[in-house]
């Protein structure tokens, strides 16, 4: 179904060729060196870019068109932005509420988070989503898409390529950037082409297609940091949710962005229907484009997919697990004991097998991947005259948005999901990340959402509580709730799979949202419940730094969930010590102590004393320090911050005290950037550490404000010195500055003040 092609091709007419085939053609040299400006990614982004004529391996400055964030962190970003001396919203800003939805958690702290949201769009000018109203990328979609823009948005599924609009999914301090009329800056990406064929067949989704994709890509980093781009005549014979479903799960294999051809009527139809026209245009390659690499999907081939616990990218035939359950089953089952590394759990999917059969214990289709309108009425045909069954399995919908919903229930389909015991709820992202329909101790969910971490769902290793989700198609999902809970392939079932066209109604939004853009209310007063606290003094960058190792992490690759847990933890997203509680609690619980008895020895230091044990690390190397001194501590893993946006996976890091980062790479270019702009420096290593080692960094403001990227440095443990060398990826001016002041935070307090 899938090849992938990693030297880079021609597109010329909508056919690749390589190298070779060129001489058919009378291209000049000219011609040719500037290719790589024919594709859709370049004519967006040199659109952007302030920084002057886009090229090849240049640093990008780019100004996007709109922002959007939820209610785990627009709080944040607004009390950040509003210390670095914000006074409107420059751009749109959405402040969408579908996260911390369930306000009965925590007391009175979610709502406090809403009220404050509305609080800041009528100060500063902003639009307000409701809770239940509509979860973030689909309002995103259905209300600020449009063709040829770009879009930042606190949340890691931030795409909406298949309408034309290049989104990045970020950390929170880079939207503060673009609220101050700052840049993202980044260099120009290479762009891979998703050359599409065919077409699918009946009982293939949305979600089948990017599971496949996944599983190809993401291991070994094919279109990592990179801007995929949809062509070929595949994209044509796919309905455009269809698209969305596919495009919002490119995140999961850890690309930059995506853009998608909008040149038929598909595309042009979505915007039409919404009242949106004007935002519509045809966006195709030039006759003559150059993509770094090609991978290329034939639908026709197309099988349903599942991703067994615990990543996206563990992706089987569906087929196969259903005739060979025990062997995939314990695979998946060794890898997953392997991945929790826990003697408090055992993790089991084997004993989901009854009489040969898989049963599953749940189902969810829900959020900005499975809630969207074709998902769910065709679900709605698969389950028409059926039941889900009076025993332990659960089927539950959520549709993504208001219109949605109540689209689904005129045209019938709600009254079916209802009659056949499904529980239709409203639009809430809850089910991606474990706030919401957590499955009972060792049950199999099964869930057209974005991620399968171990550590969601209710999921608490620690506390010998395991949940486990695999993601499936809605139609898959479906097909296996009409069989009781049986897993079952949407091909294997008969059933209608025509749609009929979505009829959108703006009423339900003007009659609810509120949207002050361009109406900033300086006057307004910020509404601050108990909870929303401002974030604690960060101290700058000293000439050396000590840093001991609070958590030393050698799985493969650490995702935000296991840096900062998703889940009970959100409601405490707007208070930056007691969300700090939390950091690392399910992968290292001795983290918060270790940190906290580091950061008492900096006060130490602080105070005129080194505490003994860096003295006689000193002297064991044999170093003496010139110039100023701190000590923090550091968290070491080999591939840490696949996932989430999330930037609290950082802040909560630095708020106890910590310094750095030590990986032999990071899994996305957001963490990364999430570290920088909480000030703390990511290092790179090929070496091996220990938790408790003190590493002596000397002269590393002045190496890193000159630019600097390697640190000769020395690693101290039980009194045995070795030298080690760290690293760094070239940082940016601002970035430079960024680390040396400590935090964004303090680098526009210094700018301003000065």
């Amino acid at each position: 179904m899938i090849k992938t092609y990693s030297k880079g091709m021609y597109y010329v007419d909508g056919k690749f060729i390589d190298e070779n085939q060129l001489k058919a053609y009378n291209f000049s040299e000219d011609a040719l060196a500037d290719a790589y400006k024919g594709t859709m990614a370049y004519s967006i982004l040199s659109a952007h870019n302030t920084a002057g004529e886009t090229k090849k391996g240049d640093l990008l400055r780019l100004r996007f068109d709109a922002l959007a964030s939820h209610d785990i962190t627009y709080v944040g970003i607004i009390q950040t932005a509003k210390a670095s001396g914000l006074k409107e919203f420059p751009i749109p800003y959405v402040l969408t509420n579908c996260h911390n939805s369930l306000c009965a958690v925590g007391g009175t702290i979610n709502e406090d988070d809403h009220v404050f949201g509305l609080s800041a769009a009528k100060k500063y000018g902003g639009i307000f989503v409701p809770p239940h109203q509509a979860v973030i990328h689909t309002y995103m979609r259905e209300c600020m898409s449009g063709c040829g823009k770009m879009i930042l948005g606190s949340d890691s599924h931030t795409r909406y390529g298949a309408l034309g609009t290049m989104a990045v999914g970020e950390g929170g301090p880079e939207l503060v950037k673009q609220l101050l009329c700052r840049t993202y800056d980044i260099k120009y990406p290479d762009v891979v082409a998703i050359n599409l064929k065919g077409k699918p067949r009946r009982g293939v989704g949305p979600q089948d297609i990017a599971l496949a994709i996944i599983g190809e890509v993401f291991a070994s980093g094919f279109v990592k940091n990179k801007v995929m781009e949809f062509v070929g005549e595949g994209v044509k014979s796919l309905p455009v949710e269809y698209r969305n479903g596919i495009d919002v799960m490119t995140t999961e294999t850890t690309c930059l962005s995506s853009i998608w051809r909008t040149d038929d009527e598909e595309i042009k139809n979505y915007y039409a229907v919404r009242g949106r026209l004007n935002d519509y245009k045809e966006i195709k390659p030039a006759p003559l484009a150059y993509y770094d690499a090609v991978v290329e999907v034939d639908l026709s081939k197309a099988e349903p997919k599942i991703a067994l616990p615990f990543h996206p990218s563990n992706v089987y035939n569906l087929k196969d697990v259903i005739e060979n359950p025990y062997d995939i089953l314990s695979e998946a089952e060794k890898k997953g004991n392997e991945l929790l590394g826990s003697k408090n759990v055992k993790f089991r999917l084997t004993d989901k097998i009854k009489d040969g059969k898989v049963i599953v214990q749940q189902g969810i289709i829900a959020g900005c991947a499975g809630g969207t309108y074709d998902n769910i009425y065709e679900a709605s045909s698969i389950l028409a005259d059926a039941s889900t069954g009076n025993d332990a399995f659960t089927l539950s919908i959520y549709p993504s948005s208001t219109p949605v919903f109540y689209d689904l229930l005129k045209k019938g389909a709600i009254e079916k999901l209802v009659d056949a015991g499904v529980n239709v709820k409203t639009a809430f992202c809850g089910p991606c990340f474990g706030a919401g329909d957590v499955p009972n101790n060792n049950a199999l969910s099964i869930r057209h959402t974005t991620r399968n971490f171990e550590s969601r769902e209710g999921s608490k290793p620690g506390n010998n509580q395991i949940a486990s989700v695999a993601l499936m198609d809605a139609r898959s999902i479906a097909a296996t709730a009409k069989n009781g809970g049986v897993l079952t392939a949407a091909t294997d079932i008969d059933y209608d799979d025509s749609i009929p066209s979505f009829d959108y109604d703006s009423r339900i939004y003007e009659r609810r949202i509120y949207n002050g853009w361009g109406k900033a209310q300086p006057e307004n007063e910020l509404h601050y419940g108990p909870n929303i606290k401002d974030w604690p003094p960060v101290i700058a960058l000293t000439d050396n730094i000590l840093i001991k190792l609070a958590a030393v992490i050698n799985d493969p690759v650490t995702t935000t969930d296991e840096l900062i847990p998703s889940g009970e933890t959100s409601s405490y997203r707007s208070n930056p010590l007691k969300l700090a509680e939390f950091a690392l609690s399910r992968k290292v619980p001795e983290y918060v102590g270790r940190a906290k008895a580091i950061a008492s020895q900096q006060k130490e230091l602080e105070g005129g004393k080194l505490p003994e044990e860096y003295a006689k690390a000193l002297e064991s190397a044999g170093v003496t320090l010139k110039g100023s001194v701190s000590i923090g501590s550091g968290v070491y893993a080999v591939k840490p911050g696949d996932g989430s946006a999330r930037e609290q996976a950082a802040s909560c890091q630095r708020v106890l005290g910590g310094s750095c980062n030590i990986a032999k790479e990071y899994a996305t270019k957001r963490y990364r950037s999430n570290l920088i702009n909480w000030g703390m420096i990511p290092f790179l290593s090929e070496e091996k550490y220990s938790d408790g080692e003190i590493i002596i960094v000397q002269g590393v403001k002045e190496a890193i404000e000159k630019g600097e990227t390697t640190f000769a440095s020395k690693a101290v443990a039980d009194g045995k010195v070795r030298d080690i060398t760290l690293r760094i990826d070239p940082l940016t001016a601002d970035e430079r500055d960024i680390i040396a002041d400590g935090c964004l935070m303090n680098y526009y307090k210094n700018r301003n003040n000065g």
